[in-house]
């Protein structure tokens, strides 16, 4: 698989990478990356052919996009693809308090849910401005659930900001996208199944879908993904390595959606690793692969915390993978049946 295949997102003109940049890294997320290292990674990413860079304000409280912004500075602007997200607020943190998001060393700010079109306003605002650009390509409404999805014992509609999602930040959205001033939109969150109600309810260009269509889960493929289809919109895989488990594989402290994995997940990626050494193929590149096979799906964006981490995830999205490490994945109902592969169409 090619790397640096382009797609379009949805109806827009903006194109974007199979492989793109997450700017977790970039923020910090759970220790702190030193700043050149940072720099370098993004340098690293425009080395091998990444035009697709995802942050978010909400990312270190504005420090993911303030060095992506410094590491794109001095490359052309026209190559490449910036999207970051509004729904977080950022206020000034009082002095001692900690940062809630699992971000370690960021701007001395507090992230505050807020879909207002007055937030969503500053927050493109500020946005500009830390990313030092004119415009960005991609804008999401970020988390409109407020994360509460990633409890899977919660219900996902328990803290919802669907309502004003949709009635503020959505038609602001829509006029600076027919204006020009953004290229296009869509909603970024950890779960699926709100993302259908924005889909049915808005003419969106692309969703990104954190953790929720990988190797481990593939509950999106009954209903979400097949609306996605009908409707046009393209989806990005956030989370392809489920948090760092499908990486790192079942080791001691592996995280699955932001916490260490339970005994159960840890007994899945290791019948996952046993199928994987079998046929000499990285559990890593399995993972990053797999959702792109879906026709909705048109980039995967891995976080990398050094040019090292970045080379390699571009080494295993274009590793080559035998359709037979497929098919016993399948047999073994370690993957859904019904799930499109890498192998078949794309």
């Amino acid at each position: 698989m090619d790397p640096r295949r382009r797609s379009r997102l949805g109806a827009s003109g903006v194109e974007v990478t199979a492989i793109g940049l997450g700017g977790t890294g970039l923020g910090n997320i759970y220790t702190a990356v030193e700043e050149q290292e940072a720099l370098a990674t993004v340098a690293a990413a425009h080395d091998a052919g990444i035009r697709y860079f995802d942050t978010a304000p909400a990312y270190g409280s504005g420090l993911s996009e303030l060095r992506l912004g410094r590491a794109l500075a001095d490359l052309p602007r026209d190559q490449l693809v910036i999207g970051t997200k509004v729904g977080y607020d950022l206020v000034p943190q009082d002095p001692g308090e900690q940062s809630t998001l699992g971000f370690a060393d960021g701007l001395p700010f507090r992230a505050v849910t807020d879909f207002s079109r007055a937030a969503v306003e500053r927050s493109l605002e500020q946005s500009l401005e830390r990313l030092g650009v004119d415009r960005i390509d991609v804008v999401y409404i970020h988390d409109p659930d407020e994360g509460v999805s990633m409890d899977r014992g919660r219900d996902p509609y328990e803290r919802s900001h669907f309502e004003q999602a949709m009635a503020e930040a959505y038609p602001l959205l829509d006029r600076l996208r027919a204006e020009g001033t953004i290229g296009a939109i869509g909603v970024g969150m950890n779960g699926w199944r709100m993302l259908e109600d924005f889909a049915r309810a808005g003419e969106f260009d692309c969703f990104l879908l954190a953790n929720r269509y990988t190797l481990l889960e593939q509950e999106a493929l009954a209903t979400f993904l097949p609306l996605c289809v009908e409707r046009g919109v393209s989806v990005i895989a956030g989370g392809p390595f489920n948090s760092g488990i499908l990486a790192t594989g079942a080791v001691a402290g592996a995280r699955y959606d932001y916490q260490p994995a339970g005994p159960e997940i840890l007994a899945r990626v290791r019948r996952l690793e046993t199928v994987a050494a079998a046929h000499a193929v990285p559990l890593a590149a399995a993972a990053l692969q797999f959702p792109l096979g879906h026709p909705a799906v048109v980039s995967v964006i891995p976080g990398a915390r050094s040019p090292a981490e970045l080379d390699q995830n571009c080494a295993l999205v274009a590793h080559p993978i035998p359709a037979a490490f497929w098919a016993e994945l399948r047999d073994r109902s370690l993957i859904d049946p019904a799930a499109p592969l890498p192998t078949e169409d794309r």
